[in-house]
């Protein structure tokens, strides 16, 4: 997978994401986890959830967290529950990613999840979507995700 988990050549995409978000191990979390705030809350094969807690830092000139926010936690989850599904020495990238947004979150919006699952792997592409929920249940963005899927 990378320099966090360095002999996943001969690990499962499930296997993979274990090691990268394992508790025990929260010097493991990827660069735009650490650098927006959210983390892997849940992961299965065909699906994952994020958590984060947006605040200020991720704010747009117009006082709102910015669109980017979203994109990029539903981006990490449907990418992720994609890469869930792999078997070993398969890769994958994002060639398509499409957002609604549903309604605007700011600092007081409190924790929210951004779940993805998988609708389809085939041997060369991947169909996943997303949506981001908070604690009560409102919906404040989907996605949907087309994914190349290779050999690595």
């Amino acid at each position: 997978m990378n320099a966090i988990a360095p002999d996943a050549s001969a690990m499962s995409g499930l296997e993979q994401l274990r090691a990268v978000f394992d508790p025990a191990h929260p010097d493991r979390t990827p660069g735009i986890g650490k650098t927006m705030g959210f983390t892997a809350i849940e992961i299965e094969e065909g699906r994952v959830v994020f958590g984060g807690r947006p605040d200020e830092s991720v704010y747009n000139p117009i006082g709102t967290v910015h669109g980017g926010y979203a994109a990029t936690l539903l981006d990490s989850a449907v990418g992720c529950a994609v890469h869930s599904t792999l078997k070993a020495g398969q890769g994958y990238t994002t060639l398509e990613l499409k957002v609604a947004y549903h309604r605007p979150m700011t600092k007081d919006t409190g924790p929210v999840r951004a779940e993805g699952k998988v609708i389809q792997v085939g041997r060369r592409a991947a169909f996943a979507e997303g949506r981001i929920t908070d604690d009560e249940g409102r919906l404040y963005a989907t996605a949907t995700s087309t994914l190349l899927v290779f050999d690595q």
